[in-house]
């Protein structure tokens, strides 16, 4: 007999493990698919009507050998059949954390994905294997089945994508409901209400946990399919079933939380699964036990529901026992903190409040050491601890803020805010979200989303934590395309961008007094060609309107120095937190409420610049500047004088660059902001609509150049001169100075100013094509638009184009070279006759090289 190469998997099969086997087989070819002995109702539905369709055999079909080589998918346990001997190779494929020792003839292959069968279809997609329809319904019904429809917290970019892929191919939704959503049998109806009856709820270390028991009639099959029910019904942690059936009790767990492991609970009893499920079978035992000791093992296995070190903020600012009261109160207001670990020697000493800094200012103690009135002691948390215990910390000595410490050193701090967000809901730091993750897959093509994963485990092996933030974030749950994605880094960003660089090819571009860096890709995609990435900071303000001084700090420090609360989302990196939404300060719901709303009353004061950027995005996302946020703008703008024209007019250039620049145009006007730019700016309807077709018109002029000029959007500065108007010279030459315009863009407005006097010209009724030549060679083709645009006169409108459209074009046949020939000797002549020649060929006297030469001789001979 030959041997035999053989695919299986566990017993009381579910849609996953069957799709994995199917997986397998598609990619095995000459293997043999084995059924296991017990499958789940559903599955032998499934299997009467598409049998034919599908490869497997049942065990009993099995000829007789020796298995050569065992292929077991979403499992780890060897099964117990005849021709398994010590020399079998077996290749485990299964998406949960290995398990169990390997022996040399044994290999495993796993990632990160929320089912086994997502494994094999990525790996059934770089094979070039394409499935039947009914095969890629049953390998979604895998995915679909283990990630509850890709609503699981442990669902992964993977399984969407999967999905996704699935779903080109053909595979049946309607066919995926139906059979994850079977009706339960009379058997199973009667079970289930016993369980209702016998429920328990409770917390283990602020985890929610539920223990179902119950004793059945008689023997119920698939008693994990109650418990699917239940879970999604009471939405605990852990859900555990204890069913007594004649002299066994039948044990079953799911886990929606790494902290409570399953798995190795089931061991207790000789059973065995993964950390989100398990299930083991309990002879000669009553309910009763088997409850009392799982709460023992619970009690002791589980982890608290969240620790400090998920909630702290690293990079924190201390103090010394010897800083002044003076120097505490400048800090305090410097960083907006309400208290200051106090370290001497390295040590935790104490902490410092705001009310001892107020108290002793009141006393006019300012210039005594702060060790006199601060809560002494090394007053602190663990970054293990539970957040019950920091706020035990809080109340029993009044603070609002508590140092974390780790071998005897400071690594972060919690504040209430933290505690209050996690406790107690409000606006939650973070969620993760599977909606998240299905919108970048949506959203990044397939390249960019593998480097956002390669960076986030290049980060976590450094010890840093990478995410996207910003723009990026805010369009994404917007469903608008964005791929300026910038990166925040809690670590150092320039070494990260090194590392990325040297494995994947590129090089960095540093700023270390800023902590950025830009990491350019030579071969990338246009889309791709460079990416940002900037330390985590913390920025201060020595005035209203002056650059930020910075220090590194942490990601939610760094958020609060953005400008707008929907800017300040951000999406974790890391492996084990790939697509969590970072939401400390309310973005989300502004988000969903459609406003713009700044962090804090003070921000339009330290960046006036600010106005002009929510203006902007409020016309752009179609939201409105929410009520608070509107008065600060009307108390704050003139705080805009104050500002360098440079930042000024890079705002402006921003507006320019909207679809339709009116629009925040003309909020800014109705907010009485544009006068505080320059006193002469202003806004109206007939100006709007000159903006409005600004594009078309510029493209018709382009169109007619005689230089074939390509087209092309309209530069900022034809935007800003018919934002200025007709203005006096001295007025355009103070708001060039205002706006620190470029040498070229100034010389767009004296252009302007100067045509005045030839428009006036180009409207006398005749006017050599020559003189037309004279008047508007020395303006800018942008000023001559613009003359154009605001022409009231046909015939001038007439001769701007015959200039751009023909004369600007005419050259001469002759040059300086030939009238060297001709005998004319060096002098201010050659300039004189080339004018008198080009006079000539443009008003039509000359037509010919032979003509010009003509011409030349006669003019150097003086006749």
């Amino acid at each position: 007999m030959s041997p035999l190469e053989i695919i299986t998997t566990h017993e009381n099969t579910d849609f996953d493990a069957l799709a994995s086997m199917l997986g397998a087989a598609k990619l095995h070819s000459q293997a043999r698919a084995v059924l296991p002995h017990r499958l789940n109702r559903n599955l032998r539905d499934f299997l009467t009507l598409y049998w034919d369709q599908l490869p497997f055999m049942r065990a009993e079909e099995l000829p007789r050998g020796r298995i050569e080589r065992l292929i077991l998918v979403d499992t780890q346990t060897l099964p117990d059949w005849k021709g398994i001997d010590k020399d079998t190779e077996i290749l485990f494929i299964d998406h949960h954390p290995l398990d169990r020792p390997l022996e040399k003839r044994m290999r495993y292959h796993g990632g990160e994905a929320g089912s086994t069968t997502t494994l094999l279809a990525q790996q059934i997609v770089e094979a070039g294997v394409s499935p039947s329809p009914v095969e890629a319904t049953l390998l979604l019904l895998g995915i679909y089945e283990d990630t509850g429809s890709l609503s699981y917290p442990s669902t992964t970019a993977s399984d969407l994508r999967g999905a996704a892929w699935l779903l080109d191919r053909g595979a049946n939704l309607q066919v995926v409901n139906e059979f994850l959503h079977q009706p339960l049998s009379e058997e199973q109806r009667r079970l289930y209400r016993r369980l209702l009856e016998g429920i328990e709820h409770f917390e283990i270390h602020g985890h929610p946990v539920v223990i179902a028991s119950a004793q059945a009639e008689s023997y119920t099959d698939e008693i994990s399919t109650l418990a699917h029910i239940l879970r999604d019904l009471y939405d605990p942690h852990a859900l555990f079933l204890l069913v007594r059936m004649d002299r066994h009790i039948q044990w079953v767990a799911r886990s929606t939380v790494e902290s409570i492991d399953v798995g190795a609970l089931a061991k207790a009893w000789g059973g065995g699964g993964h950390s989100k499920a398990a299930a083991a079978l309990i002879p000669d035992q009553d309910l009763q036990q088997v409850k009392a000791r799982l709460r023992q093992l619970l009690e002791s296995a589980v982890q608290p529901t969240a620790t400090v070190r998920e909630m702290m903020s690293i990079g924190v600012q201390t103090l010394s026992p010897q800083t002044t009261v003076a120097e505490a109160e400048e800090l305090m207001r410097r960083y907006g903190h309400e208290g200051f670990p106090v370290v001497e020697g390295g040590q935790l000493v104490g902490v410092l409040t705001r009310g001892e800094i107020d108290r002793a200012v009141q006393h006019g103690l300012q210039r005594t050491p702060i060790e006199r009135y601060m809560h002494k002691g090394s007053i602190s948390v663990n970054p293990s601890d539970p957040l019950e215990r920091t706020q035990q910390v809080m109340l029993e000595h009044g603070l609002g803020q508590v140092p974390v410490v780790e071998k005897g050193q400071i690594v972060g701090i919690v504040t209430r805010t933290d505690l209050i967000k996690k406790l107690w809901g409000g606006s939650p730091g973070t969620s993760h979200n599977a909606d998240i993750l299905l919108k970048l897959a949506r959203a990044l093509p397939p390249h960019i989303l593998a480097f956002l994963q390669h960076a986030g485990r290049a980060a976590r092996e450094m010890g840093y934590s990478l995410y996207l933030v910003g723009g990026f974030v805010r369009d994404l749950l917007l469903g608008l395309p964005n791929l300026d994605l910038d990166l925040v880094v809690e670590g150092d960003a320039i070494a990260l961008a090194q590392r990325l660089a040297k494995e994947l090819g590129g090089r960095v571009h540093g700023h270390p007094p800023f902590g950025t860096a830009k990491l350019f890709f030579e071969e990338a995609e246009a889309s791709f060609a460079a990416i940002d990435l900037v330390t985590a900071r913390r920025e201060f303000y020595e005035h209203p309107t002056a650059l930020p001084s910075v220090e590194r700090s942490s990601i939610k420090q760094d958020l609060h120095r953005r400008d707008f609360t929907i800017n300040t989302l951000a999406i974790a990196l890391d492996p084990d937190r790939f697509g969590e939404l970072l939401d400390y300060y309310g973005g989300l719901a502004d988000l969903e409420n459609r406003l713009i709303r700044v962090l804090h009353n003070l921000s339009f004061v330290e960046d006036p610049t600010r106005i002009l950027r929510g203006v902007r995005l409020e016309q752009r996302l179609g939201f409105r500047l929410e009520a608070r946020s509107e008065e600060l703008i009307a108390t704050t703008a003139a705080f805009l004088h104050r500002v360098s024209g440079e930042r000024i007019r890079e705002e402006l250039e921003a507006i320019f660059a909207e679809d339709d620049p009116s629009k925040p145009l003309a909020r800014l006007e109705a907010l009485e902001v544009l006068q505080h730019i320059h006193s002469s700016l202003s806004y109206s309807q007939k100006l709007g609509q000159l903006l409005r077709g600004l594009p078309e018109r510029w493209r018709a002029w382009r169109g007619m150049d005689c230089r074939s000029r390509t087209t092309a959007v309209p530069p900022p500065i034809l935007y800003l001169a018919l934002l200025i108007g007709d203005l006096d010279p001295p007025t355009t030459q103070d708001l060039a100075r205002r706006l620190s315009l470029r040498a070229v863009e100034a010389r767009v407005l004296r252009d302007l100013s100067d045509l005045h006097e030839a428009l006036g010209s180009l409207s006398r009724r005749r006017i050599a094509r020559s003189e037309i030549y004279r008047l508007l060679k020395p303006t800018s083709d942008q000023a001559l638009f613009l003359a154009w645009l605001g022409a009231g006169s046909a015939l001038v409108r007439g001769r701007l184009e015959l200039y751009h459209r023909e004369l600007a074009c005419i050259e001469l046949e002759l040059d300086g070279h030939d009238l060297k020939r001709l005998g004319l000797p060096a002098g201010p002549r050659y300039r004189e006759i080339l004018e008198a020649l080009r006079g000539a060929r443009l008003d039509g006297v000359v037509k010919t090289r032979q003509q010009e030469e003509t011409l030349a001789r006669r003019l150097i001979v003086g006749q």
